[in-house]
């Protein structure tokens, strides 16, 4: 994927992964009870700052706050624009 954004410093472009649709036992969840996607791929990375550098890549699956993160759509698709800080973990 060749995305013509490019994050500044610590920044990170995340594309969430889409929200559980069922449960574990089968049931369907209707859109306005899905929870919203704590996981996602990382799409775009900047180059860090001066004394540090980013440990995510391009590529990554990584895990983040419900609410980490400032919502964006760009070309049609939605993602997260947020700090390396804002990444849990990798996974």
């Amino acid at each position: 994927m060749n995305l013509n954004i490019r994050p500044l410093a610590d920044r990170v472009l995340v594309e969430p992964m889409e929200a559980e649709t069922t449960t574990a036992s089968g049931i369907i969840i209707p859109d306005n009870a899905k929870e919203k996607p704590q996981k996602g791929t990382v799409v775009a990375v900047g180059n860090g700052k001066k004394d540090e550098p980013l440990t995510v890549k391009v590529g990554d699956t990584v895990l983040y706050g419900k609410y980490g993160g400032t919502e964006l759509k760009f070309e049609g698709k939605d993602y997260l624009m947020m700090r390396e800080s804002d990444i849990l973990a990798i996974v």
